[in-house]
This record gives structure tokens, sequence and C-alpha cells, in this order.
């Protein structure tokens, strides 16, 4: 136990102070003190001044009259490098001046630990940040006060940044609400199997650098196919260069492709395969596809391949399906499409149809009314079986500006960066449900949950370059640096940064991050 005394000079008249340890000595068995000088008093005041011998922590620590208060710096630390790496605050600042440093502390705090925005003044008073504490009523504020015409604009300014001969992955995530107070909550398909009403959130995700470029909602009970052309008139207005973008089957529609052309936007678009121009494609090179000249090896999958030129439109606007046959993912394609037609089945059944599977209904069913039982809907067997031992397995992209059909399909397959990002939109950032009511703070929500997702994203493919990805999720890597700490002392003692645990400076010297231990 350490208690201080205090010794005067006789000669000097200086009062110097002693910290006096209580310790056990073994081998005298009896317990000793050991006095150690750790300062003086001021002759006038009665002032502690430290001993100049002591490191500043020390003398902070000794001084009786200095207080303390300690904050979390480690995830701020790497989020940091990615702000000034990106250029976000600046982007921020010119589009949000009054609200930039909340709109990146509530990011810091998703990106970090996620939970609702309501926990994030909780947050902020063990964590580093240079703004008031936000209250939830501040932070609804703030929410509401992000326009869309403020959005457009760091989006504008976004993709110039970021965009640049790249291909754009687009598609749509279902987010359940459980407000009846916002407009765009609508009942529809939803993704996650839930029976809630929802919103509908498309992105756009760039494929080279990895980074969420746009987003946009829309009412839940929108269907994927119909989304797009709002997309490009919006990208009209924000006059933006020509896209490359890589979609799924559920955005193909002849209205969509005739669209994508007439603005000049080169696109790779799965077609399903129950459209009959595709069917009539492969009844052509049924027969030759399966021999050696189609025969490709694509990261170990053995695949037959054809491509040729293929004429859109009245005006033979130029296009090129590529079809691909995969006999080990043949048994996969059966059940895809069993499970399709029960869906179809159910959606004949209770009325509820949807324009883009007409084609469906009309090949795959019969459908018979009684007087008696009402609507009867059956399969019809034989076009289902005839479709199964002619169709399936095959695979068909269209694209209007990759000739090579291997190229193609590598391209549509990348796209699964955007299932990650929906997957840290829903799981690590709080987003498979919406408790906000208004619209207009589930918009400001949903843009501050874009900004986390693109530190998230960022950080992601900063791990991916230095190898850390092997090690740590991105979430589990901000949590390791949670320990990082920053100790305040009042007066003139400044700060000290607590000693860094081995795998902190791992994490900083893999990210090329230069942290001074004090300022």
């Amino acid at each position: 136990m350490a208690f201080r005394l205090n010794h005067v000079n006789k000669k000097t008249g200086i009062t110097y102070v002693y910290e006096s340890i209580s310790f056990w000595d073994k081998q005298k068995r009896q317990s000793r003190n050991k006095q150690v000088c750790v300062g003086k008093l001021d002759p006038i005041s009665g002032e502690f001044i430290p001993s100049k011998r002591l490191k500043p922590e020390q003398a902070a620590v000794r001084d009786p009259t200095v207080t303390a208060f300690a904050e979390v710096i480690g995830p701020s630390i790497v989020l940091d490098n990615i702000t000034k790496q990106l250029g976000l605050e600046r982007l921020l600042r010119t589009c949000f001046p009054e609200q930039y440093q909340q709109i990146i502390t509530m990011a810091y705090y998703l990106a970090t630990q996620g939970g609702p925005l309501s926990y994030c003044g909780t947050w902020c008073k063990s964590h580093a940040h240079d703004i008031e504490c936000l209250t939830s009523q501040r932070i609804s504020e703030i929410l509401r006060t992000i326009s869309t015409d403020k959005r457009q604009t760091f989006f504008s300014m976004w993709m110039k940044q970021v965009l640049e001969d790249d291909y754009l992955c687009y598609d749509i995530t279902s987010i359940s609400s459980y407000s009846e107070l916002n407009e765009y909550i609508k009942y529809g398909h939803n993704r996650d199997l839930e029976k809630l009403p929802q919103l509908n959130l498309a992105v756009l995700f760039s494929q080279n650098e990895r980074l969420p470029v746009y987003f946009e909602r829309t009412p839940g009970n929108i269907t994927d196919v119909t989304t797009l052309h709002n997309l490009l008139k919006t990208f009209g207005f924000l006059e933006t260069k020509t896209f490359h973008y890589v979609m799924d089957k559920g955005f193909y529609s002849k209205k969509n492709i005739d669209e994508l052309l007439v603005a000049q936007d080169k696109f790779t678009l799965s077609v399903p395969l129950n459209n009959k121009w595709v069917q009539s494609a492969i009844d052509d090179i049924y027969e030759v596809i399966h021999g050696p000249e189609g025969y490709q090896k694509l990261d170990n999958e053995i695949l037959y391949v054809h491509s040729r030129l293929y004429p859109w439109g009245k005006d033979n606007r130029r296009c090129y399906l590529h079809l691909y046959y995969n006999a080990h993912a043949r048994a996969d394609a059966v059940d895809r499409f069993t499970e399709e037609l029960i869906e179809y089945k159910e959606e004949l059944e209770s009325g509820k149809l949807i324009k883009e599977h007409q084609e469906a209904y009309d090949i795959f069913f019969v459908v018979k009314t009684t007087p008696k039982r009402g609507i009867i809907v059956s399969y019809n067997t034989p076009a289902v079986n005839q479709y199964i031992k002619r169709y399936a397995g095959f695979q068909a992209l269209l694209s209007n500006s990759i000739k090579d059909p291997v190229k193609s399909l590598q391209i549509y397959r990348d796209k699964d960066v955007v299932e990650k990002c929906f997957d840290d939109l829903k799981n690590q950032l709080d987003m498979k449900r919406l408790r906000m009511h208004s619209s207009a703070t589930v918009e400001g929500r949903l843009f501050v949950q874009f900004i986390s997702l693109i530190y998230m994203s960022a950080l992601r493919r900063e791990m991916r370059k230095s190898g850390l990805i092997k090690q740590y999720t991105v979430r589990e890597l901000l949590q390791e640096m949670e320990t990082l700490t920053k100790v305040k002392y009042s007066g003139k003692y400044g700060h000290i940064i607590t000693e860094m645990t081995k795998p902190q400076r791992e994490i900083l010297k893999s990210l090329n991050i230069q942290l001074q231990s004090t300022t």
C-alpha cells in the first residue's frame, strides 16, 4: 500500500513529497517501506509540482489535483484513415456544411458497433468525437435535414470521384418495417421471407473499386424489373457519364434492354431461360455445344460455351448472346426451376399476378375456372418435362459490349460484391428492421447507413489487400481496436495513449497507419 509523506529540507526550506510503499521482505521476514521522491510543494501556493525525472503520465497520475478522462480511439484511428483516403469529409462538408460531422460520427458508430441510432449518444460518451452529445431528439432533427437535393449532390460528386471505366453491379434488397406512417412501406415480395411490410433498397456497387456508389429506395410492392427506368432517369438528371451495368435476371425485360441501348449504357444481363428467343438459340446449338469446341475451364469448373452476335430490336442494335451449359449444375437448376414453378402457382391461385411472369404462366400451367371450385391451377406436365430435359443446366447472358463469353461470365459472377454489401447492410448495420416512422427520417437514416457502408466496404478492400481479411471480419477488426484508449489529463499534462497490444500494432502496420504515442 502506498501513502505520501512530506519532508522539509531544513537548509532550503523546500517541502519534498515522497511516496512510501510498503512491501514484505522475504529474507528479513518483516514489513519494510520504500520511499520515492515524486515532487515538491510550491512555497507560496502549496501546489504540488511533480519531479522533472517523472514521465508526463507518471506526473499526471501522482498530482492529486489532476482529473483524467479516457476515450476509446482505436476504431476511429482506422476509420479516420479511410475518411482521409476517400476524401469523404470534404465531400460531406460541401453537401452538408452544418451536419457533416454528425453524419460521420453516426456512420462511425454504425460501422463499429451497429444497433439503433438512438444508442449513438451513449457510444459517443466513451469514444473519440468532436461534436456535441447526440441525443435521440438531436439525431432525428439531423436525419430530417438530409434532403433529397443534398443527397443527390453528394451522389453526383461521389460517383465522379470514384468511378472510372468500371462495372456497376445493380441489385435490390427488401427492408422490413413496423412503421405504418411511411408511404414507401408496402407489402411485396420479401427476399427474407418475412411477413412484414417493407421498402425496397436498390444499390449500385462499383465492381473494380468495391465501393457502394449510389442507392435509392422504392416502395415495397414495386418489382425489380420496373426500377431500372427510374434509375436511368435519375442519372440523366445528375448528368453522369454512361455506365456498364451488371444485373441478374430479375431486371430483364425487353423494355429495359431498349432503354439501356437508347441511353447508350453498356450492360451484362442474365436472361431467364423461359424466353422463347433464348430457347430457340439453345435449340440451334444443342447438338454441338457439348463438343470440344465449346469446352472451357473456369476456376476449375467445366463449362460448355457458345457465343453469337444477336442483333436487338427493329434497329438491329449489336448485342452478344452468351450461352453456357454446366452438367454438374443441372440438378441445382432443376431444383430452382421447380421452386419458381411453385411460386408461380401460388401467384395464379391467389390472383396476385406479376406481369413479368405471364409467359411462364402461359407455358407451364393450365388454369380452369369452375362454378363450384373456382380457379383450378395445374401444371402443364409435358411443357415442364420438356423444359427440364432441354434447358436445365443452361445459363444465358446478354451483353452489348463484351464479346468474350468467358470474360462476360467472370464479370457477371463478380457481382457477388453486392451480396456482401447487402449482408453488411442488414446484419452488421442494423437494417433488417426499420423502426423509424416518417419518410424524411427514414431517408436520412438510409443515407447515414450508406455512408457507413462505404466505410465498411473500403476497410474490407484494404483488409483484402493486406491479408488481414484472413484473420478478421471488418467488425472483428474494429472490435480488436476497442481497447486502444486516449487518457486526457486536466491542466498542463495533455494526454497519453495506452500501450498497444501486439494485434493492434500488426493491424496498424498492415493498414499503413502511423500513430504517435503522444501529442
